[in-house]
């Protein structure tokens, strides 16, 4: 059976405190893989977040939901794709693709919090840092900034420890 490592090691030739090696949970090229696919849910992820928050001002300000499809409840005319009220319904039948945004968001972020532990647990960061992740899918902006930011202390990590991701 394989022992498990601690992630940080201490040298015993360089004494107390000093000289702490770095250790990854992972292989380079599963880091690398995590990192993608972390890359990728953030961008979508981020994307859907803001159509929701447009969403949720199209609905909350001025009472009006994205439609596609169905009839005019007013004029009995067929409606292509737009805005109509909310409430009293505005359209009828259709495909309502502001409850639609609302869904995909829901899911593509549960899929986002897979990617963050995934990447988190290979890179054996502190627990904060997987919370900092988490917001970047609820917080307008973040997960693009969050992205750019760990992507590059991601790469600087690997790229300053080739011998920690070394792991079989």
């Amino acid at each position: 059976m394989i022992e498990p490592k601690p992630a940080v090691q201490q040298d015993p030739a360089q004494g107390k405190g000093k000289g702490k090696k770095r250790r990854f949970g992972g292989t380079e090229g599963q880091i690398r893989s995590a990192l993608k696919f972390y890359k990728v849910l953030a961008y979508l992820t981020g994307a859907m977040l803001l159509l929701l928050c447009a969403e949720l001002i199209a609905r909350y300000a001025f009472g009006q939901y994205l439609f596609a499809g169905g009839t005019s409840a007013v004029t009995g005319q067929p409606f292509g794709l737009g805005f109509a009220d909310a409430e009293p319904k505005g359209v009828l039948g259709g495909a309502n693709i502001s409850v639609a945004v609302l869904i995909v968001h829901g899911w593509m972020y549960v899929v986002y919090l897979i990617s963050n532990f995934r990447l988190w647990t290979l890179m054996r960061w502190p627990f904060m840092k997987l919370i900092l992740l988490a917001l970047g899918g609820v917080v307008p902006f973040l997960s693009f900034v969050v992205e750019k930011k760990l992507h590059a202390e991601v790469e600087a990590e690997l790229a300053a420890n080739p011998q920690a991701a070394q792991r079989y």
